[in-house]
This record gives C-alpha cells, sequence and structure tokens, in this order.
C-alpha cells in the first residue's frame, strides 16, 4: 500500500519529532465505539506493533452482543482521510475463524502474533517516528444475512512520539519569568521606560500560554497534535503533577466529605478514552459516562468502573488525566500552585531586600542602587502582588467556575467560591481606584498621566494596571479584566458543550481583535503590533476550535490538515514571541542605559515619574529658588501635604485644586504643592495674558524634567 497524501501530511509536522526513541513501535491502549447502541464493546484493549521482531501483541477484553454469521469491514484513516478500505470475511480467514460464528457474551483474547515481511512493508517509516500521529482504524460489523450494522469500533494508534514535551513546558516557563524579573530589576535600577516595556511584553506573552491552555480545555475533540501542543501550557493554569501534592488532595477531599477518582490507579482494568475526535460518517460517539460533566457523581463512576463500562474524559478532565492528575484533583491542584506561587513572590521580595542591605552595609554595593525599592518595599511588594493577582486571575477563575459544576466536596467548592469573590473584589477594586486618581488628574490637570505617574506610591501599588496601556487609555484595564473573565466562565461553566465554547470563544476572540486593533490602547506603536497580533493569532486558534467541532461537516480530511496548520501556526508564533522577550530582557540586564532602545511615551509619563530619593534637598531649593519661594514656603508646603494627607486619608492627589482667581494670582504666601498645580504645559492656543507675570511664565516652561508639558500637546 502506498499513501502519497499521507506521506505529504505526516512529513509537515515530522520536523517536531523526538530523536530520542530507541525502538519504534505502534500502539493502541482503547477500543472505542463509534455508533449507538454497539453490539460490542471493550472494557480493554491494548494492543502493539513492534517492528523489529514483526510481533503483533494484543490483549481484549469486551462483551459481544452478536450471534450468527457476520461480515465485517475494516477502514485505515489518516488525518481523516481514508487511505484504505478492506472487507474481513471471518468464515474464510483462519485467522478470525474464532468469529464465525460469532456468538454472544463475554470475549477475552490474549494473543501474539508474527507478522510476514509482506505485510510490515506496507507499513511506512515515517510512521513510527511522526509526533501525535493522527492515525485511525475502524471496523464496522455488519450481519450477514440482513446487512444491518450491528457494531461499530474504532483504536486510534500511537508511536509513543509527542509535541507534549517537559522541555517546552520548562523554556516557555522559564522564559516568562525570566521577562517578569528582568522588569523588575531593570525598575529597581531606575530604567522605567525599559522595565514597562519587558514587563507589558511578558505579561502579553503569558496570556497567550493562558489563551492557548484555554483551547486544550475545551470540551471539543482536537485532533492528537492540537491536544499535545496545548498540554504544553498546561503549566501556566496550574496543572503540575507532584506526587505528594495529589495525595494531600486526595486527603483534603476526602476530609471534607468528598469521594476521589481513581482512574490513574485503574488503568490495567478499565478502558479510558480521551476524547481527540467526532465520529465519521454520521455515525455518533457513545459517551457512557458524558452526565457525569455538568454534576459528577464519584459513586456512579465507581459503579460505572466496576461494571465493565469505559470512560471518555473530554475538556479539564483530559488535561488533567494527561497531565496524570485524578479528575477530582484538578481544582485543588491548581488552587495550591497559585498560593505556592503568591508564597514564593513574597519571599523572593523580601530575600531580595535584605540582601541588597546586607551588600550596602558590606560595601559591596553602592548606597544609591535600588534606594527606592529599599526604602519602599512594603509598597512595591503589594503591588507585586496585585500583579500575580492579575496573572492567575484567569486560571483560578476558570478551575473555580469549573468546581462549581463538579462538586467533588464541600471544602473544595467553599474555596472555589472565595476564590472567585477576592479576585473579582481585589481586581474590581484596584480598577476603580485607578480610574478615580486618573479621573481626579484630569479634573486637576487636564491630564491623567500626571498624578498616575507623579505620585511613586500610586504608581508601585496600582501601576500594574496601566503602565501597559497609554495615559488616555488607562480605563482598558476594566474591558480587559472582562474579556478574561467572560472566556473563563465559558471554558469553565460550558464543558458539557464544546459547540457552545467553541462559538462563544470565536466572538469573544473576533470582539477584542476589532476592539484593540481600533483602539491601539498600549504605550507605544511596538507593544501594540506586539498585542494585535497576539489577539489575531488567538482568533485564527479560536476559529480552529470551532472547525474542529464539525459544525460546518466538512470533509474529514480538512479537520485533519487544519490540527497539522494550527500547530505549526502556534508553534512559529509562540517562538517569535519568546526569542523577542529573550531579546528584551538581555538587554534590559545588560545594558548600561537600555532607555535608549525605547522612544519617549507619547503622554510624557517620564517627565511625571518622580523618585521618592533621587530629587536630594539641594535640588529641592534650585527649584524653589528658581520659582521665587523660600524655605519656609517649602516647610509650609510639606506639612500642608502631610495634614492633609493624615486628615483626609488619602495621597495628595485628592487635594482640592487650588483657587485660580486673578485678585489672589500674584499673591501667594503657600505656594500649592506639587501636585496641587496645573499641569505645567501651556495650551498654545491661549493668548499670553492668561499667564500671571513673566516669572511664572519663566517657571511653567522651565526645562526642569519635572515641569515639562504634560503630553496632551502630542495628542
Amino acid at each position: 500500500m502506498r499513501f502519497p497524501l499521507k506521506h505529504s501530511l505526516l512529513g509537515l509536522a515530522a520536523v517536531a519529532a523526538p530523536l530520542a526513541s530507541a525502538e519504534h513501535f505502534i500502539e493502541s491502549r482503547s477500543l472505542n465505539p463509534c455508533m449507538e447502541n454497539s453490539a460490542f464493546s471493550a472494557t480493554l484493549f491494548n494492543v502493539a506493533l513492534t517492528p523489529n521482531n514483526r510481533s503483533l501483541s494484543y490483549k481484549i477484553e469486551g462483551i459481544s452482543n452478536i450471534s450468527g454469521r457476520i461480515e465485517a469491514e475494516m477502514e485505515l484513516l489518516v488525518y481523516g482521510f481514508r487511505a484504505m478500505a478492506q472487507k474481513l470475511e471471518p468464515c474464510g480467514n483462519k485467522e478470525l475463524e474464532g468469529m464465525c460464528p460469532m456468538n454472544a457474551g463475554p470475549l477475552v483474547i490474549n494473543s501474539n502474533l508474527d507478522l510476514s515481511e509482506d505485510v510490515m512493508a506496507q507499513i511506512p517509516g515515517i510512521a513510527y517516528t511522526i509526533p501525535d500521529l493522527d492515525l485511525l482504524v475502524r471496523i464496522t460489523i455488519k450481519d450477514a444475512n440482513t446487512n444491518v450494522v450491528r457494531a461499530c469500533v474504532e483504536a486510534e494508534l500511537s508511536n509513543g512520539h509527542s509535541v507534549d514535551q517537559k522541555a517546552v513546558a520548562w523554556v516557555t516557563a522559564i522564559i516568562s519569568g525570566l521577562g517578569l524579573v528582568a522588569s523588575a530589576i531593570t525598575s529597581g535600577l531606575g530604567h522605567s521606560n525599559t522595565a514597562a516595556h519587558v514587563a507589558a511584553n511578558a505579561m502579553s506573552l503569558f496570556g497567550y500560554f493562558q489563551a492557548q491552555a484555554f483551547i486544550g480545555m475545551c470540551a471539543v475533540p482536537l485532533p492528537p497534535i492540537v491536544a499535545a501542543w496545548t498540554q504544553n501550557f498546561q503549566w501556566s493554569m496550574g496543572i503540575i503533577r507532584v506526587g505528594f501534592l495529589q495525595k494531600m488532595a486526595s486527603w483534603y477531599q476526602r476530609a471534607t466529605g468528598g469521594t476521589p477518582t481513581t482512574h490513574l490507579s485503574q488503568l490495567s482494568s478499565i478502558s479510558v478514552e480521551v476524547q481527540k475526535r467526532l465520529a465519521r460518517r454520521g455515525l455518533e460517539v457513545v459517551a457512557p459516562v458524558a452526565d457525569r460533566l455538568m454534576s459528577r457523581s464519584n459513586a456512579a463512576a465507581t459503579e460505572a468502573q466496576a461494571g465493565g463500562k469505559r470512560l471518555v474524559l473530554h475538556g479539564i478532565e483530559r488535561v488533567g488525566f494527561k497531565a496524570k492528575i485524578e479528575t477530582t484533583n484538578i481544582f485543588f491542584t491548581g488552587y495550591t500552585f497559585f498560593i505556592i506561587f503568591v508564597l514564593f513572590t513574597v519571599i523572593g521580595v523580601l530575600a531580595f531586600k535584605y540582601i541588597c542591605e546586607g551588600l550596602v552595609k558590606a560595601g559591596r554595593m553602592k548606597s544609591d542602587q535600588f534606594v527606592d525599592f529599599r526604602n519602599g518595599w512594603q509598597t512595591v511588594l503589594k503591588g507585586i502582588l496585585f500583579r500575580v493577582v492579575l496573572i492567575g486571575f484567569p486560571q483560578m477563575m476558570m478551575l473555580s467556575f469549573w468546581e462549581l459544576t463538579q462538586r467533588d466536596s464541600a471544602g473544595l467548592v467553599v474555596l472555589a467560591i472565595l476564590t472567585c469573590l477576592t479576585m473579582i473584589g481585589i481586581l474590581g477594586w484596584a480598577s476603580s481606584k485607578v480610574v478615580r486618581i486618573a479621573q481626579r488628574s484630569i479634573a486637576m490637570h487636564k491630564n491623567p498621566a500626571y498624578i498616575l505617574y507623579s505620585d511613586p506610591t500610586a504608581l508601585n501599588k496600582w501601576g500594574f494596571l496601566y503602565v501597559q496601556f497609554k495615559a488616555a487609555a488607562y480605563w482598558f484595564i476594566i474591558p480587559w479584566l472582562g474579556y478574561l473573565l467572560i472566556k473563563a466562565m465559558f471554558v469553565g461553566f460550558a464543558q458539557s458543550s464544546g459547540k457552545a465554547q467553541a462559538i462563544a470563544l470565536v466572538l469573544i476572540e473576533a470582539g477584542l481583535l476589532v476592539g484593540v486593533s481600533v483602539l491601539r490602547p498600549w504605550m507605544d506603536k511596538k507593544t501594540n503590533g506586539f498585542n494585535i497580533a497576539i489577539a489575531a493569532v488567538n482568533f485564527l486558534s479560536s476559529f480552529f476550535l470551532l472547525m474542529f467541532t464539525e459544525i460546518f461537516k466538512q470533509p474529514p480530511i480538512v479537520t485533519g490538515v487544519m490540527g497539522v496548520i494550527f500547530f505549526v501556526l502556534n508553534a512559529a508564533f509562540a517562538l517569535v514571541l519568546l526569542v523577542m522577550l529573550l531579546v528584551s530582557s538581555g538587554f534590559a540586564l545588560f545594558t548600561k542605559n537600555p532607555d535608549t532602545r525605547y522612544q519617549p511615551m507619547r503622554d510624557d509619563r517620564g517627565s511625571f515619574i518622580k523618585s521618592q530619593t533621587q530629587l536630594t534637598t539641594e535640588l529641592d531649593a534650585l527649584g524653589a529658588t528658581a520659582r521665587g519661594e523660600g524655605k519656609d514656603d517649602i516647610s509650609s508646603e510639606e506639612q500642608q501635604r502631610q495634614m492633609a494627607a493624615k486628615e483626609g486619608g488619602f495621597g495628595e492627589h485628592y487635594q482640592p485644586a487650588p483657587s485660580r482667581s486673578p485678585a489672589s494670582s500674584n499673591i501667594e504666601h503657600n505656594p500649592p504643592s506639587f501636585y496641587e498645580r496645573a499641569s505645567p504645559a501651556p495650551s498654545y492656543n491661549q493668548p499670553h495674558q492668561q499667564l500671571r507675570n513673566d516669572g511664572q511664565y519663566r517657571s511653567t516652561n522651565n526645562s526642569s524634567p519635572w515641569q515639562r508639558g504634560a503630553g496632551y500637546d502630542n495628542h
């Protein structure tokens, strides 16, 4: 047999084949019915073909309700393409004499056959090496007298190679984490522009990985290569197997009234199928335990296993099973890794703070390095924890919503509810805080960037929500959080309907792509291009997901080819993003002045960012002298600022704007504070009569970086 189309399709994905396998083989571990009320079902099916010794070993246990003479047809489907069709006559074939006639009852077959060289020569060598081989063997059994189809079974074949590699997961996780660490270090060194760019790219890349993980978690039959590729990014959802953690999860579930599943420990006695495809040619897949998806009963599942029924897992359960995590432990695993992430972040910040202090005392580090962080580390830590909550928001929302449908135990449901309320409350309150600060800045200074970037406390604590956007788009964090929340709701709640999930994701991603393409809310042209490209690829991925549902009833070969295209597209795109982030992080860490790589922001945020320590008293005095203000005035100003902060309970940016009446414009015994002054950049359309006097005109147009234009002259 020769399959030229098969060779071309397999060759396209063969570039990802691992090279470590010492022995070639093809195997199948599940025989799945492909029609309703199939008269034959297998509870255990293990078949392995080893070309080195030309042996075919198989172990089959099942139940047959067929009796009498039968006819059978075997089909070979390669990426959905019908490469072979052959009729089988049991009564005329010595190897199938046990099926002529066929008898109803239990069926147990355990044997080992030696195949001829002619048979082995018909199998192309590439079939043993290509990763995630999409090869399916289907057998249809008919009654020889009535020609009525009595049973349909199919077996997915695998060669042990896959694009689901731990190395891919480790590399993507390390580079993403490196970007966030590089951003934090660069910010501590005072390169705020570089830090903002690296952090924005790292967060966007992490969001892309989470979007890929969402694709794999949808309850849609995925081609093998798509399911394997998306499995590489499940670490971003906290789906990471650790042995003692699984024992802890099972213990906690039992202690809070639940019953853990035992699928992984029963693989030798039950047939577990991870849903990969829909049936072809009008045949419908049987899912005996599909009703467990919306409200799982562990006792019923155990009875189903004891009764010899096969188990079909799809969506989130499929992901957990492939990660060797029991389905009832998935939520607890993700939740625990998020808590561990938070704890390690706190420990890391504290350790860095005390290491810096020790190095300064030992004279091995200059006293002015990381001085802002060392003096305000508590505020910085709060901002970092808020950023961690934002990173884990899609993961915990999706897992919590899913757990509410599963109800594995009372304790896990309580954790899911508290997690949802806490994270939505934290990010909702933080977003409203940013909006209030920006609106106050607009009311006082006609520019949202003025207070958002001039107040170090606000910038360090809430900056994670808006620094990646241009100042005028500070509000974009609200629709962005809404986008993440809606996606998590559909993936978590709609596990019973893969088509509903696919349609919803296409609409959501299309809406985001149109929105960001029109608004372009990120800080500059390059960052907008970076994120728009991610939105475009996410939209294409969601469209592929819709095609995998076969809602358009396209030929099977189309679905198979689109699976390969999905992998090639996303693998290439992920590689480009990883290289870009790695290069940016390298420049940020190893160049003397990395800010030269980035143009100043059009919102002039750099003119407003004020260090708490870098402005010395000499510079303050020089600035006061240039403005005609005395030291007493500065002292009085500082006292008023502190009193207002204590009485009002807010920062400086919540003080009321000073009066601008002409009568008092030339006499100011107590000059306004830095945040109370109107935006220094005058509008060029205003006449010079609106300026108070020549001295104030010079002060307003002073070349000091703290008094240059507010940025709206560039809009």
